[in-house]
């Protein structure tokens, strides 16, 4: 069977490199705030045009971080949408805030800006949660529409805060997400495009009190003089200094990557036109294609098809946020979650990463292509 990510591909390109990394790391013995994690941190917020990086433990707690030193908590209301991992909602009821789960576009899965505007309206009617803040996810690798997203949170007094674990370094008319975003995060699951060998994430702001505060808080909430005093309650969340050597490599070869990996989607739109539904970038929009996600009316059948032909995929979501049990309580936008429910039943990822060759291409193509053939 071919890799869905194949992660050893990219070792081998930069294998020298990564090695003479960590061995660097191995020799000053620096594991836990090495000078590698000030580096990484000053060339993430270099390539995304940020002003300030903190390097975390992991994609979770970067999501957390701008919550927390807004003061976001008991009674107010976080917007996010119901089509995307857990991970975007669960730290909302961390804080104790409330998670309203807002409808997805039909063609980029990304937030409705005008499910969005229906929740807002639905919370300030009913008057029991005050909006406080919206965290919209750059979904599959392509950003969300922050243009219009911005628009309704400047106007209503809102937290922005752009959920890029899937998306880093995507880009929409030329404009990293933190041109519109407060807060930026992301996630460095080895699965990801930019991807470690371990668990690790950024948390990425142009605010400097913010971004000195998410520090102390990621670091136990000790003040900036003194690691023993306490200014605040916190949490333990760091990056270790291997994960950032490794990060350092491969964030050198990120912007070459994100080039292939869209000239691959161009060769699976161009192999796959008339067979199933394609993918669709928002207008403007570089993805950096963490997945490629067709849509098929028999994805069962489909995927079962693709499997015995020795091709993996993966089902994202197959039940929205709203559905699950742990979060089935929590409400929903008053436009409803139609798009949600409907397209968790139908899209399918197939193979992607930045060394899929052609013929591999042609081959998975070909798969669906005789599943189409036979009438699924």
């Amino acid at each position: 069977m071919i890799p869905f990510i194949d992660l050893q591909a990219q070792r081998a390109r930069i294998a020298d490199k990564i090695d003479a990394a960590l061995a660097r790391v191995l020799a000053h013995g620096q594991f836990i705030f090495g000078p590698e994690v000030k580096t990484l941190e000053a060339q993430l917020a270099e390539f995304a045009e940020a002003k300030h990086c903190v390097a975390n433990a992991n994609g979770t707690d970067s999501l957390v971080l701008p919550l927390w030193a807004w003061g976001v908590g008991e009674g107010d209301a976080v917007f996010c949408p119901s089509f995307t991992f857990a991970a975007t909602a669960e730290i909302v009821p961390w804080v104790r805030a409330t998670p309203v789960f807002v409808d997805v576009l039909p063609d980029t899965y990304n937030m409705d800006a005008q499910s969005l505007e229906d929740a807002i309206a639905g919370v300030k009617k009913t008057g029991k949660l005050k909006p406080r803040a919206v965290i919209a996810v750059d979904l599959f690798g392509q950003p969300a529409d922050y243009p219009a997203i911005a628009a309704i949170c400047n106007r209503e007094g809102l937290k922005l805060i752009a959920d890029s674990a899937q998306g880093f370094g995507c880009t929409l008319n030329g404009k990293h997400p933190m041109h519109w975003a407060d807060a930026q995060t992301t996630s460095f699951f080895p699965a990801k495009p930019l991807g470690c060998y371990g668990d690790g994430g950024a948390t990425l702001t142009n605010d400097d009190a913010d971004a000195t505060l998410m520090r102390s808080i990621a670091f136990h909430g000790a003040s900036g003089d003194d690691k023993y005093n306490c200014a605040r309650i916190g949490m333990n969340s760091r990056l270790d200094t291997i994960q950032a050597a490794i990060l350092i490599e491969k964030l050198a070869i990120f912007a070459d990557e994100i080039r292939a990996r869209n000239e691959i989607a161009d060769r699976y739109a161009q192999i796959l036109e008339g067979v199933v539904q394609t993918p669709r970038v928002i207008d403007g929009g570089v993805c950096t294609w963490a997945q490629y996600v067709i849509e098929a009316g028999a994805r069962e059948a489909l995927a079962a098809h693709l499997r015995q032909a020795g091709v993996p995929t993966a089902q994202y979501y197959p039940k929205p946020l709203h559905k699950q049990t742990a979060y089935e309580s929590f409400p929903i936008g008053a436009g409803g979650m139609a798009v949600s429910e409907r397209i968790a039943h139908r899209v399918l990822a197939l193979p992607m990463h930045p060394y899929l060759d052609g013929q591999t291409q042609g081959n998975v193509a070909n798969a669906i292509r005789d599943f189409v053939k036979a009438g699924g």
